[in-house]
């Protein structure tokens, strides 16, 4: 065994005594599994962009596949992303410009974001001919903190939106935002708007946790959130947890799964820190500028201080309170890390996105955005003063683009719908690819030898393929080691 190899293997090992070993350790210990341990070990983002196979592809290509798709397109996702923040998390490496200072001052910088995103969205209208009659199933504003908005923007931008593309009766509206932001007057505003969910990164319901991230609210303000909101009248209440953090304890996420319990929100995302550059693999979008615990001579500042990072067995013990906690609690995980409750279906966006019958096309306006077809897909650029200036020439401002030839798209579908954490139906490929099936090589091959190592089951006279608890548990990893 190679040193990195021991010490990853070590750290899995790891846990703490007051807890049982998770399950997941036997799988990632044996040596037929060593890939997966590695994956999961450097850190990898792999469930949000699924890059192309092939990197030379122009910008104007992917608006042309993605024109071609959206003439008589089934619902899309849509999203804006307004990408103001009034501080900058200590993990977090999404493109995010800082709104600081009075009111007026922070309420200025998000207008003028709110703005630019109505000129790039009249350009991509103006350049793509289906996109305004192409029906919307879910509109989502992301961040960023775009509760920072003031009402007025709020209201131009919804406003807006409702007007150039297609909204329809079933299209539902969410907006995003931090436990700062989100007060009764904010949650009121964006009700009385439209907006009929709304989703938190409340990442922990520590205090000190909390303070060591750099954010400064609290578990109070964070409880307050979900119940303001319910009174608010919003439908679909969703709140974002981290595990893996600074200082966290296996207890500590344990505590976190009792609030859940008590405030009862619609659903929850659990995410395992990551602090390896979304860019290096391209599975995510990073900013200009890393994080600060991206830095491997901070975090080793940090631990010198006495401040502990979570062993990988600890975050197996937290993933495994978390998870199946919430499935006690009637909560079902579609697509991987979200949960919502069994009564009100999944993640509509992530359903349009990844589910095996749909894998539609996701348009996303605003800095960092990343927008998809089955063709082709690109990320929008990351530097705020780059994306003003194309912005301004009246160039839609994709960074770059990758594309699939015919063997990666089939790819693709695969692990999208893998990602789903819901069965794959082979009667389904067959009608997306004719002549293939998941019962033939060579995916037969691949799904037996997962079979072999307990990550997936077969269903042979019901043609169907389905992660098992681990499979689900390691969905990152088999998606971006195994195809």
């Amino acid at each position: 065994m190679t040193a990195d190899y021991e010490r990853t293997l070590r750290s899995l090992l790891t846990t703490d005594p007051g807890y049982p070993v998770p399950e997941i350790t036997a799988t990632l210990a044996a040596p037929g599994n060593r890939h997966l341990l590695e994956y999961v070990a450097a850190d990898p983002f792999g469930a949000h962009v699924f890059p192309g196979n092939l990197p030379d592809y122009r910008p104007r290509d992917f608006l042309a596949d993605l024109n071609t798709q959206l003439a008589g397109s089934p619902p899309i996702h849509l999203w804006c992303y307004i990408p103001t923040c009034s501080y900058h998390c200590r993990f977090c490496q999404y493109p995010v410009v800082l709104a600081k200072g009075v009111p007026s001052a922070i309420h200025g910088k998000a207008a003028h974001w709110a703005d630019l995103n109505i000129k790039e969205a009249e350009l991509w209208l103006s350049q793509l001919p289906s996109l305004s009659s192409a029906p919307v199933g879910e509109f989502n504003v992301f961040g960023g903190t775009p509760s920072l908005l003031p009402p007025d923007a709020l209201a131009r931008l919804l406003r807006f939106y409702r007007r150039s593309f297609g909204f329809t009766g079933d299209t539902t509206i969410r907006f995003e935002g931090d436990p700062n932001s989100l007060t009764p007057e904010v949650l009121q505003s964006m009700a009385e708007s439209g907006c009929t969910k709304v989703s938190c990164g409340v990442q922990s319901f520590d205090n000190h946790v909390l303070e060591q991230c750099g954010r400064p609210s609290t578990s109070d303000m964070c409880v307050a959130f979900i119940r303001n909101a319910k009174a608010a009248g919003f439908d679909w209440v969703s709140i974002d947890l981290i595990f893996g953090l600074l200082d966290q304890t296996v207890a500590s996420v344990e505590r976190d799964l009792r609030h859940v319990a008590e405030a009862a929100p619609t659903a929850v995302v659990c995410a395992k820190l990551h602090l390896r550059s979304y860019a290096d693999t391209r599975t995510g979008v990073a900013g200009e500028k890393p994080a600060a615990w991206q830095g491997a001579s901070y975090r080793e500042r940090l631990a010198g201080a006495g401040h502990h990072w979570p062993t990988l067995g600890e975050q197996y013990q937290m993933h495994e309170i978390l998870t199946r906690g919430l499935r006690n609690m009637d909560y079902v995980e579609h697509p991987v890390m979200y949960f919502a409750r069994r009564d009100k279906g999944p993640e509509k966006w992530k359903a349009i996105m990844v589910d095996q019958d749909k894998q539609e096309a996701e348009v996303a306006i605003g800095l960092g955005g990343s927008s998809s077809c089955r063709a082709s897909e690109a990320i929008t650029a990351v530097h705020p003063a780059a994306y003003e200036r194309s912005i301004e020439a009246g160039i839609i401002p994709l960074e770059s683009a990758t594309g699939f030839d015919g063997a990666a798209r089939e790819s693709r579908a695969v692990k999208m719908a893998l990602s789903s954490c819901q069965p794959l139906s082979d009667h389904v490929h067959q009608q997306r690819f004719p002549g293939r099936s998941l019962f033939a090589d060579p995916w037969h091959a691949k799904f037996r030898d997962l079979a072999c190592r307990d990550l997936v089951t077969l269903d042979h006279s019901g043609r169907q393929i389905a992660l098992t608890e681990s499979g689900a548990t390691l969905a990152e990893a088999i998606i971006n080691t195994e195809f």
